[in-house]
């Protein structure tokens, strides 16, 4: 992922983050390693195409680390990196938002 030097950093966080499946995808990971098939169970309703391609993704703009392990059958381990890590607590933010507005749903709708 190339980001022009203007672009706003809060921009380049979403390009990273985006998308339905890759904040689910580091939920996950936050757990501990896992390989591809942990990973397609866990997420339901993610196709094994789609799941490949966040998983290139995210490994090509460094937020997790894909360990390809030479044996047959191949096994291939997926887990973060440290700047994948230093995501943690962004998104430990956003959960609470969230949980805040659910909760506060009902007098936004009165108001």
């Amino acid at each position: 992922m190339i980001h022009s030097k203007t672009s706003c950093p809060v921009e380049i966080t979403l390009s990273i983050l985006g998308g339905r499946w890759k904040v689910l995808i580091l939920r996950e990971l936050f757990k501990g390693t896992k390989r591809f098939n942990q990973l397609h169970r866990d997420l339901h309703g993610i196709t094994q195409k789609m799941l490949t391609q966040q998983l290139r993704e995210l490994e090509q703009a460094q937020v997790i680390i894909r360990q390809v392990y030479p044996q047959v059958p191949p096994k291939v381990e997926y887990s973060l990196s440290p700047l994948g890590e230093s995501l943690k607590p962004i998104l430990d933010a956003m959960h609470h938002w969230g949980v805040n507005y659910l909760e506060n749903q009902p007098q936004l709708e009165k108001a």
